[in-house]
C-alpha cells in the first residue's frame, strides 16, 4: 500500500486528534452533549458554504455542475450511520463519562477502532490478512498504552456506556462504507447537520445555554476543521481502502492529539509515550507494506464516483471531457478478470 493511499485516513487522524485538545479549551465553558452538537453544527455549515462554492465555481468556469443527490437505496445506510454515529454515540459517551474515570474512558474509546475491524472482516466480510491483523493489535496497542493511567482505571456502570459508545461508532464505519461512493462533502455535511442538529437539541432540552458569540464562532472553526473535513477524508478513505484499514490508521489520532497537547502545553513525554508511539508506527508501517494480489472478477456495476481512467475506468466521453483528469458521473464498469495488487476499495469487494 502506498503512503498516497493511506494519506486521506492519516489527515483524518490529524485533523481529529487535533481538535481533542482545541476542544478541550471549551470543555469548561458548556457541557459536553451541547459541545459535542455545535462541533458538528460547525462542520455541517462549513462543508455546506464548502459545497455552495464548489458550485459557484464550476458554474463561473463552465464546467458540469456536481449532483448533490444521495441514491434512493444508499439512504437507509446513510440514515443508519448518522443515527448510530452523530446521534446514539455521543449521547452514549457523554452519558457513560458522567459515570466512569476520564482513564476508563480513554481506554475504552479504543475499542472503536478494534470494533470496527472486527465488525468489517466478520459481518461485513472485508478481507484482511495475517499482517493486517497484526497491525491493527499494534496501533490498538499503543493507544491503550498511550491513555493508560496506571491506578486511575476503574471501571463502573458507566464503562458499558462507553463502550456501547464504541460499537456505534464501529457501525457507523463500516456503514458508511456502503455510501462511500458518493461525494464526500456532501455526505459529511449531511452527517454534521443532523447530528449537530439533534444533539443540540438535546443538550439545551435538558437545560444547557448557548455561549457567547465567541465561543460559539471557536467551535464552529473546530468542528469544520476536526469533524468536518476530518470525515469527508475519512470517507474518501473508506472508499479507497475499506473499513478495517481506515479504521486502523484513524486510530492513531490520539498520537497526534498528544502531540498537538504537548505544544500547547509543554511537558516532557513519559516512557509509556514512546512505547505508544513505536507500536503505532510498526503498526502503521505493517499497513502500509501490505501487498494484496490474486486473480478476481467484476461483476457489472453501475455507480457514479470521482474518477480517472484506469484498468477499472474504461468508457466512452465527450471528446470535450479530459478523460485524465478527475470527473464525477454515472458510469458502467463491465465484467472484468483480472489479477493486480488492490485493497478492498468501492470496486473490490469480492469475497476471499
Amino acid at each position: 500500500m502506498s503512503l498516497r493511499s493511506a494519506f486521506p485516513a492519516l489527515a483524518a487522524a490529524l485533523l481529529f486528534g487535533a481538535s481533542t485538545p482545541l476542544a478541550k479549551l471549551l470543555s469548561g465553558n458548556m457541557p459536553p452533549l451541547l459541545l459535542a452538537g455545535l462541533l458538528y453544527l460547525g462542520s455541517g455549515l462549513g462543508l455546506g458554504m464548502l459545497l455552495l462554492l464548489r458550485r459557484l465555481r464550476e458554474r463561473h468556469r463552465g464546467q458540469p455542475v456536481t449532483r448533490l443527490q444521495i441514491p434512493r437505496a444508499e439512504r437507509p445506510w446513510l440514515l443508519g450511520a448518522i443515527i448510530a454515529g452523530g446521534v446514539l454515540g455521543p449521547a452514549l459517551f457523554m452519558l457513560g463519562l458522567a459515570q466512569a474515570s476520564a482513564a476508563s474512558a480513554s481506554l475504552l474509546l479504543n475499542l472503536e477502532g478494534m470494533l470496527t475491524a472486527l465488525m468489517a472482516w466478520l459481518v461485513f466480510r472485508e478481507n484482511a490478512d495475517r499482517r493486517i491483523v497484526l497491525g491493527m493489535l499494534a496501533i490498538v496497542l499503543g493507544g491503550v498504552l498511550l491513555s493508560w493511567e496506571p491506578g486511575g482505571a476503574t471501571f463502573s456502570p458507566g464503562a458499558l456506556l462507553i463502550a456501547g459508545a464504541c460499537l456505534c461508532w464501529a457501525l457507523d464505519n463500516n456503514l458508511t462504507r456502503k455510501v462511500s461512493a458518493n461525494d464526500a462533502l456532501l455526505l459529511a455535511c449531511l452527517k454534521g447537520l443532523l447530528a449537530g442538529t439533534a444533539n443540540t437539541a438535546i443538550a439545551l432540552f435538558n437545560g444547557a445555554v448557548l455561549p457567547d458569540g465567541l465561543a460559539l464562532g471557536y467551535a464552529g472553526i473546530v468542528g469544520f476543521l476536526g469533524y468536518g473535513l476530518s470525515l469527508s477524508l475519512f470517507v474518501v478513505a473508506l472508499r479507497t481502502l475499506g473499513s478495517a484499514r481506515t479504521g486502523a490508521y484513524f486510530s492513531v489520532a490520539p498520537l497526534f492529539g498528544v502531540l498537538i497537547s504537548l505544544a500547547i502545553w509543554p511537558d516532557a513525554p513519559g516512557l509509556l509515550f514512546w512505547l505508544s508511539a513505536a507500536l503505532m508506527g510498526f503498526g502503521v508501517w505493517l499497513h502500509l507494506s501490505e501487498r494484496h494480489a490474486h486473480e478476481h472478477r467484476h461483476e457489472p456495476l453501475r455507480h457514479s464516483h470521482a474518477h480517472r481512467h484506469d484498468a477499472h475506468h474504461r468508457h466512452v466521453h465527450d471528446p470535450a471531457q479530459d478523460e485524465n483528469a478527475p470527473h464525477a458521473h454515472e458510469h458502467q464498469h463491465e465484467a472484468l478478470a483480472h489479477s493486480h495488487a488492490h485493497y478492498p476499495d468501492i470496486h473490490h469487494r469480492h469475497p476471499h
